[in-house]
């Protein structure tokens, strides 16, 4: 499935044994290309696999990619946008959601563009308990080292303005 520009699309994150791990109850596409969908949203329902559930609290432009093993999300505060990054495969999409699985390093980028790697404590927890094979470490690892170039290099979407551009068009397009 494809969904059309302006739809509103839930997304569901899975973990590597097939549970799932979190709902964004909705968010709606500003563009889908064979490289990448981005999507958009603001004060968002996201629900956790314990049925808990929390709303977002800034406004977010994400870009999901077909080929590349991770997600980058562009945060807008007060103080500025902000990146925050979730080593994960590749989405899929059908008529329920667009869906990836989350493999828990993430990367979060302060505002001079310098980055820390979080959560290697659980990335290693769970490649031990859930048995990823070797392939699938090695392409965790390689696109982690994608990404830090795609930070370093400030290459799209890691633009600011182009962040600002896409939730002007969010605003502007959705009531």
């Amino acid at each position: 499935m494809i969904p059309n520009v302006y739809q509103n699309i839930q997304i569901h994150s899975y973990k590597h044994d097939e549970t799932l791990h979190r709902i964004w109850e909705k968010a709606t596409v500003l563009e889908v290309t064979e490289d990448y969908i981005i999507v958009a949203n603001r004060r968002t329902k996201v629900i956790e696999s314990n049925g808990r559930f929390w709303h977002t609290r800034e406004p977010s432009v994400t870009w999901f990619f077909k080929d590349h093993w991770f997600n980058i999300i562009g945060i807008i505060k007060n103080d500025g946008i902000h990146f925050y990054c979730n080593i994960a495969s590749p989405y899929l999409i059908d008529e329920e959601a667009l869906k990836y699985i989350d493999y828990d390093l993430d990367i979060k980028v302060i505002d001079d563009f310098s980055y820390n790697v979080l959560d290697r404590n659980e990335y290693n927890k769970h490649k031990e308990r859930m048995d990823y094979h070797e392939d699938l470490k090695e392409i965790l690892e390689k696109e982690l080292n994608v990404l830090k170039d795609f930070i370093d290099q400030r290459k799209d979407p890691f633009n600011k303005e182009l962040v600002k551009k896409w939730y002007r068009t969010y605003e502007e397009n959705v009531k």
